[in-house]
């Protein structure tokens, strides 16, 4: 089975539906499966106390403004659903709010995503696991008893799941990676696993691809140099599409794990064997 790569654009859109297009674009172009987004209701996620609270931003002085530039409405995502269906490739969202996740049904997306932040809210999961769509869960900030509880709801609703181990940090400093989590996982929920990282470079990217992931969602941006919480511990274009490519090798050459000769090396065998007599048909 493929690893499934999904190119996370998030807010790193800038709420400019242009770069939301550049973004969609290095992802097709990369070969990713799928684009992902986030999407909040900003009066039911953050209190109005912080909403009025002062914030400079390229929007106004103010978190409303900040958090209000961020966010893409009903017209954005139409055009998003449009464009990704003429490139061919997937799109979806994680929700952080009910409203929002009511917001998205609408676009009949394949997937469903739980942000590692919501998997402790259990509202949220049971609306999303009664939709029966593939749902990515996110592990970060979470216990082993938040991870079981999630994974209940969900095989409660009969809703097909992976958890994508996650560490979340922004970015995520190398030695925090955790990467043997992975096994872990697997072996302690029986189920899919994949990995969401957030860290600079794509090292540990390719550690993850080794482990036996089923998926990998990494941050995409125009440029790390951009305003943007989630810039720093995104990946430019030409550093995607490298990721992707070298993923792909990754999977090619992990093979089947069987021990014995690869039928390609026969022929190098018996010449380098000659002089040893060696019988081929022994092989």
């Amino acid at each position: 089975m493929s690893i499934f790569v999904i190119a996370e654009i998030g807010i790193n859109h800038n709420g400019d539906l242009d770069i939301a297009k550049e973004l969609i674009d290095v992802a097709v172009n990369a070969g990713a499966d799928a684009v992902k987004f986030q999407k909040r209701d900003i009066n039911k996620v953050y209190s109005q106390e912080l909403l009025d609270g002062p914030r400079e931003s390229p929007w106004g002085s103010t978190q409303r403004e900040q958090k209000a530039g961020l966010e893409f409405g009903i017209e954005e995502y139409r055009e998003i659903d449009r464009y990704c269906k003429d490139k061919n490739i997937e799109w979806f969202a994680s929700a952080w709010d009910l409203n929002s996740q009511k917001f998205l049904r609408q676009f009949g997306c394949n997937y469903n995503k739980v942000a590692s932040a919501m998997i402790v809210w259990d509202d949220l999961l049971k609306m999303i696991a009664e939709e029966g769509k593939h749902t990515f869960i996110s592990t970060g900030m979470s216990t082993e008893a938040d991870i079981e509880r999630a994974i209940e709801i969900f095989r409660n609703a009969n809703c097909p799941f992976e958890l994508m181990h996650c560490v979340s940090t922004y970015p995520l400093a190398d030695e925090d990676a955790n990467l043997t989590c992975i096994s872990t996982l697997r072996e302690r929920f029986g189920c899919n696993v994949g990995y969401s990282g957030h860290e600079a470079g794509l090292a540990v990217s390719y550690g993850a691809a080794a482990l036996g992931i089923t998926s990998l969602e990494r941050h995409i941006t125009m440029s790390r140099a951009m305003y943007g919480s989630d810039q720093a511990a995104s990946v430019e274009p030409s550093g995607f599409g490298a990721l992707v490519g070298s993923v792909r090798k990754i999977e090619v050459a992990m093979g089947s794990g069987v021990i014995g000769y690869h039928p390609s090396e026969v022929p190098i065998a018996k010449k380098l064997r000659e002089h040893l007599a060696w019988d081929e048909d022994s092989i």
